[in-house]
């Protein structure tokens, strides 16, 4: 349905990292969601009052919270669309993750109300009456959930949206919820035992889990989270692709929302090339990203020194002592500057998070081997840590 309506509602409807046709099947997915849950809303409350199951009434508030789920879906993509301003440089595209978010919570407040409905149930069972029509809407019900968590997922990862991924994580856990509810009802009628409140209980932690999980698909990203490692590998072959680049680092990408995404990033090239034809280079680089990656590029240029003996023989020899604190230690931007009667060595290191040894720990031991084996040189040593 949803391909069907796209086709004659979306124009270029299979273009799905375009900013615009995001937006569009964002807010189709928002309106299909909040129409088919408020059918469920109003059958599940209907045969759940006809059968006293607090279960199935809960379920069924628990399809009204969903529709407006998708209603903030709906506006999260309608305001995620809105161009840059004065305010806001970078574009509203965050607010997508904003919205997700938010069904997030909605999902854990739902959850929450639902276990404590449930509680009640236990220590109060009632008796759930039969009814033909109840089975007949908890197993539409799961047919419905079931498709809209295929579409969601489906379309949620066409368009990369987090949003839509919380949403059809909330549709495939109220399918399994509403299957609970079933499975109670059908066995409270054969064998008389009242599980209504036990499997309610159930059902609220397993939604309570899946909001969780939601939340976190959509914290990570406005929290800020490491770049995708093929993203990253495809943008060190393009920049590494040109011979005058001799080495890259301190890359740097700051996502501002699905299709607004920014980098930067340090390239190396000889001290004695052409500034002119270097720039050149630069800028092509620049716009080759911006045209395969889609996103805005920032390079800056460190010029090295590759032939002169000494600064090598001194830089390998730096190395070679990082690798023996730490072997996921590297160096870049490595420069000796002579003055008369002494010398000065320039360089930044690497440093992961994962490395344990304190940055003040680090640059003593280097100053020590420095102090130690070449008595007048001054080291200069900056840590970045990533």
């Amino acid at each position: 349905m949803i391909n069907f309506i796209a086709k004659h509602w979306i124009s270029d409807y299979r273009e799905y990292q375009d900013r615009h046709v995001r937006q569009q099947y964002g807010i189709l997915c928002g309106i299909v969601g909040i129409f088919l849950n408020i059918f469920l809303f109003a059958g599940k409350l209907f045969v759940g009052w006809l059968s006293h199951s607090i279960a199935i009434m809960a379920d069924a508030f628990n399809n009204l919270s969903d529709a407006g789920s998708s209603l903030i879906l709906l506006f999260g993509f309608r305001l995620a669309g809105q161009k840059p301003d004065p305010e806001h440089p970078f574009g509203h595209g965050r607010l997508e993750y904003v919205a997700g978010l938010i069904v997030s919570m909605i999902i854990m407040v739902m959850a929450v109300e639902l276990m404590r409905s449930s509680g009640q149930k236990i220590l109060h069972p009632e008796e759930v009456i039969w009814h033909t029509g109840t089975l007949v809407m908890l197993a539409v019900s799961i047919l419905v959930k079931l498709y809209m968590y295929t579409y969601n997922r489906s379309y949620g990862k066409k368009i990369a949206s987090a949003a839509m991924g919380a949403t059809a994580l909330d549709s495939i856990s109220d399918a399994v919820a509403t299957f609970v509810v079933l499975i109670s009802t059908v066995v409270s009628h054969f064998t008389g035992l009242q599980i209504d409140g036990v499997c309610g209980m159930l059902v609220g932690i397993f939604i309570m889990y899946a909001g969780i999980s939601a939340a976190k698909d959509t914290i990570n990203p406005l929290l800020g989270q490491p770049a995708e490692e093929c993203f990253v590998e495809r943008v060190h072959e393009i920049v590494l692709s040109r011979k005058e680049i001799l080495g890259m680092h301190d890359l740097v990408v700051h996502n501002y929302g699905p299709g607004r995404t920014m980098l930067s990033l340090h390239a190396e090239v000889p001290v004695d090339g052409s500034l002119v034809e270097l720039h050149e280079v630069i800028d092509e680089v620049e716009h080759q990203i911006s045209d395969e990656l889609g996103c805005s590029a920032v390079i800056h240029i460190d010029p090295i020194w590759v032939k002169d003996e000494e600064t090598q023989k001194m830089k390998k020899e730096m190395e070679a002592d990082l690798k023996l604190m730490d072997p996921s230690l590297t160096l870049h931007d490595f420069r000796m500057v002579r003055y008369t009667g002494h010398m000065k060595l320039f360089f930044d290191i690497q440093e992961p998070y994962s490395c344990k040894i304190e940055e003040k720990e680090l640059v003593k031991r280097l100053q020590d081997h420095v102090a130690e084996n070449h008595p007048g040189v001054e080291l200069v040593v900056y840590v970045d840590r990533f």
